[in-house]
């Protein structure tokens, strides 16, 4: 793809000093990414994948903060994925994460069934149908169940996944009992829930949660994480993820 029109940016995200190919009429990595890739505990030996890569800042952090071997970052939009793939290239780590371009509804039979020790996924918030998809079409796919639903991304995930093997997943609280019911209609049993507070005494508006392939019933509820201190700054949670 001849990328010479597009807006296109280098960021550092502060992570190993990683760099970030991105396009801002597009879409920008948030704090969602940095939250769901610190939560996910991947095993240096481990195989992973992220679903809905976007232009691969979560491979990028995993990489940074729990070095697996290999990390599969499937993005659907070949434009997006593109600059993934580039991404992958200035930080010279095409041993370690292989961008696929691919829809999650097919993603297993490319990468293998059952291959993976864990998977990790910021899917589009919005359900299919819900919500004003706005103008710009690569930015509604990263924002709208457009390309595929939250059941797609929940079957990939298991249809990937080795017994035993670990799924993490970022999403509204407005989602959670779907979320929960899907994973366990794929044999994803929920372990760990957290919550996401914007300040101490606020409601949620952000979920983790942490599910384990024919793992045992047990769900234990984590210490919420409250991003601002009530004056503006992230509090000390939150640049501990970041490493600030």
């Amino acid at each position: 793809m001849d990328t010479s029109s597009l807006n296109i940016r280098i960021d550092q995200i502060g992570f190993s000093g990683y760099k970030l190919v991105q396009n801002p009429d597009w879409f920008c990595y948030g704090i969602d990414a940095v939250l769901i890739a610190d939560f996910a505990k991947i095993k240096k030996s481990a195989k992973a994948a992220d679903l809905g890569t976007g232009t691969g800042i979560i491979p990028l952090i995993l990489k940074h903060k729990y070095s697996p071997a290999l990390i599969y970052g499937v993005e659907v939009q070949p434009e997006v994925a593109e600059l993934a793939k580039k991404t992958v290239e200035i930080n010279e780590l095409a041993e370690t994460i292989k961008i696929v371009n691919a829809n999650v509804k097919n993603a297993a039979e490319i990468i293998g069934r059952e291959s993976l020790d864990a998977v990790v996924t910021n899917p589009p918030y919005v359900g299919h149908g819900e919500g004003i998809k706005g103008a710009e079409p690569v930015k509604a796919a990263a924002r709208h169940e457009i390309e595929g639903t939250l059941e797609d991304f929940i079957k990939c995930g298991a249809d990937l996944l080795k017994d035993r093997g670990d799924f993490y997943m970022i999403n509204r609280p407005s989602r959670l009992v779907d979320v929960v019911d899907l994973c366990r209609r794929y044999r994803l049993e929920p372990k760990e829930l957290q919550f996401i507070q914007p300040e101490e005494g606020k409601k949620p508006n952000i979920f983790m949660i942490h599910c384990v392939k024919y793992g045992r019933p047990e769900l234990k509820f984590l210490d919420p994480i409250c991003v601002y201190d009530g004056k503006g700054s992230y509090t000390q949670q939150i640049l501990k993820i970041y490493e600030r």
